[in-house]
């Protein structure tokens, strides 16, 4: 198996185990959190920002969100289902931006 195929195949499992392994949180509730779309506030709030600001999540918005009933397990698996989401997003836009850029550079594509 060609290197990249590993690649991708180590990310499909580590996609799988996050929304579909065993855990605390509800597989709804990880596959909304890795979608970061779905979730009513304040855990909406906390999602959000690690997905897209994570220098900016404070223990408030931790201590929000747990208010609003979640336990720390919980929060901890919703979390790294918002960070692979994003890194997900991010990876397979990058993977789709180097197919093009290839296709652009072969000398049968005429343009």
């Amino acid at each position: 198996m060609p290197d990249d195929d590993k690649l991708r195949a180590a990310h499909r499992a580590l996609v799988d185990r996050v929304l579909n392994g065993e855990g605390r949180a509800a597989a709804q509730q990880r596959a909304r959190a890795f979608s970061n779309e779905g979730l009513s506030p304040p855990l909406g709030a906390l999602i959000g920002k690690v997905a897209t600001r994570p220098t900016q999540v404070t223990e408030a918005d931790f201590a929000a969100a747990k208010a609003s009933g979640f336990s720390e397990d919980q929060l901890f698996e919703l979390v790294i289902c918002a960070a692979v989401g994003q890194s997900t997003r991010m990876y397979e836009a990058g993977l789709a931006a180097l197919a093009e850029a290839t296709v652009k550079e072969r000398p049968d594509n005429a343009t």
